[in-house]
């Protein structure tokens, strides 16, 4: 009697973990499918409330900049010249096919749609903006292909529009409904899905784009302020600093270290040692260039361009005064 009540309680407890691995394998690319559709959600948001992002050829930071500083490594750079003669309407198109995947992907709407769309963004970015990585598993664009694999195989069967789509078409069946008329009502619902999401998509980044951009610092020229005093800033002897030569000073704003250069006779300036990519310190200057250990970008040590990505934005800049023997670090340029 006891060993039949003890291979009931053995029974039982296998059925239990069985249960619990199934519902585990159920529930596996969960944590992946909201990280991703997360990000990519907030990543469109970023975008369309950036005010540099499409503020053209003149600021740094903006779609084109960074398209242009990208296409002379880049693998696809042909393919990347369109985007450079319609940048506003590339820059959308980017922002909002990421709110387009990212919001298919959280709510599991054509969930292999918008795993093929994640992954065709992540490839571009990789193949643009990331490809010369060193090593390459610091490129992140190169994740985040990967990354869309699973879901591109799988789908988003669970927790999801497509899986209550997928219950109901099977519930169609077994009532005997025609395979047609079942095909049928899944697309148009999953339609009427799509064009709903769509819409609060494009609502809601149009939204954020017209006034939820952050506003470009006014300055106080004509304001009748009364300008500080400008207290001299971190110097260093001329003489250490030859033509190619580089010396190294604090900025006093923030804190990190700035390389003052000479690049040619009698030109100074100040390049920043912060690294535009991901914000490591990049190598003191070396036969014209500064190279950053981190991801490998490579920037000009006359003027803190990008050479070779994936950063793609140039260092900033600052000015240097010379004052006697003295080279004295000014403000911030660029």
């Amino acid at each position: 009697m006891a060993t039949g009540t003890g291979n009931t309680a053995g029974s039982t407890a296998g059925a239990r973990i069985t249960e619990w691995k199934a519902r585990g394998a159920r529930w596996a690319l969960l944590p992946l499918r909201l990280f991703l559709g997360v990000t990519f959600v907030y990543a469109a948001f970023d975008k369309l409330s950036d005010a540099h992002y499409l503020a053209g050829a003149g600021d740094p930071a903006s779609f084109y900049a960074q398209t242009l500083a990208a296409k002379g490594g880049s693998p696809i750079g042909w393919a990347l010249s369109p985007a450079l003669d319609a940048p506003t309407f590339f820059g959308l198109l980017i922002a909002f096919g990421e709110l387009a995947v990212g919001l298919g992907t959280l709510f599991g709407l054509w969930g292999r749609v918008a795993a093929l769309g994640g992954a065709l963004l992540s490839a571009t970015l990789w193949l643009s903006v990331s490809f010369h990585t060193t090593p390459y598993y610091l490129g992140n664009d190169l994740a985040y292909l990967m990354a869309w694999t699973p879901l591109l195989l799988a789908g988003t069967p669970h927790l999801s529009v497509d899986g209550y789509l997928a219950a109901r078409a099977a519930r169609d069946r077994a009532r005997g409904l025609a395979e047609d008329a079942v095909r049928r009502r899944a697309l148009l619902d999953g339609g009427i899905a799509a064009v709903a999401l769509g819409g609060a998509g494009l609502l809601s980044g149009s939204l954020t784009a017209s006034f939820g951009r952050d506003e470009a610092p006014a300055t106080a020229a004509g304001s009748g302020a009364t300008s500080p005093v400008p207290q001299p800033g971190p110097s260093v002897p001329a003489a250490q600093v030859p033509v190619g030569g580089s010396a190294t000073v604090k900025d006093p704003a923030s804190g990190d270290a700035v390389y003052v250069v000479q690049p040619a006779a009698g030109q100074y300036t100040g390049l920043s040692s912060v690294c535009t990519h991901s914000g490591c310190a990049v190598n003191p200057p070396k036969d014209g260039r500064l190279y950053c250990p981190c991801h490998g970008s490579v920037f000009d040590a006359a003027t803190g361009a990008v050479i070779t990505g994936p950063a793609v934005k140039p260092l900033p800049r600052f000015a240097v005064t010379k004052n006697g023997d003295q080279l004295e670090l000014g403000p911030q340029q660029s």
